[in-house]
């Protein structure tokens, strides 16, 4: 008695012995615990429209919000621009707002294998030593004509999908700044 009630709890056996879902699409396909399942929608405190920071397009979102933390967030189907519709950029930007990163400075010596902790300070230096020192050595203040260039293709920049409309808009001023050329975002999908 106890293995046909077992059996009889498979969504499969359910779905083949009910007719009125036969296609699997309601109930008996469904567990216990997925009946239970709420989303994490019906529990917010509070729905905050936003726009999606990660391209020039702004499409609409919806963030819920519950305890002071954002739970969910979705796009906006009140939004004229994207209709309640979000692209993987814009359907994991929560993972932007909620997700830990790291906190100390990670550095791996030349020819190195093992990972140190720098402070923050040391790793600004060495970076910003090491910026200088290839700008200086890769300037080019004119060409072999005489054309002035003011330029250094010894820096380049290829930003990240994962950065935003304000990071991009810096990152494209900073490297400008100091006369690279070489400047490309691959925030496409």
């Amino acid at each position: 008695m106890k293995m046909r009630k077992l059996i009889a709890s498979w969504p499969a056996v359910r779905q083949a012995t009910n007719l009125a879902d036969w296609r699997g699409m309601g109930r008996t396909v469904q567990s216990e615990r997925s009946a239970s399942l709420e989303p994490r929608t019906d529990t917010a405190d509070s729905v905050v429209r936003s726009i999606c920071p990660y391209c020039a397009v702004g499409c609409g979102q919806r963030v819920f919000v519950k305890g002071g933390k954002v739970t969910q967030i979705e796009g906006d189907p009140a939004s004229p621009i994207s209709r309640g519709r979000l692209c993987p950029k814009g359907s994991a930007s929560k993972q932007l707002v909620t997700h830990g990163r790291l906190s100390k400075v990670r550095y791996r010596r030349p020819h190195g294998t093992e990972w140190e902790d720098l402070d923050l300070d040391t790793a600004m230096d060495m970076i910003a030593d090491r910026v200088i020192k290839t700008r200086a050595e890769t300037w080019q203040d004119v060409d072999e004509n005489g054309d002035r260039l003011s330029r250094t293709m010894g820096i380049a920049s290829l930003g990240g999908a994962t950065l935003d409309n304000e990071e991009n808009y810096l990152m494209k001023k900073l490297y400008t700044a100091l006369g690279a050329i070489q400047i490309e975002n691959q925030a496409r999908i």
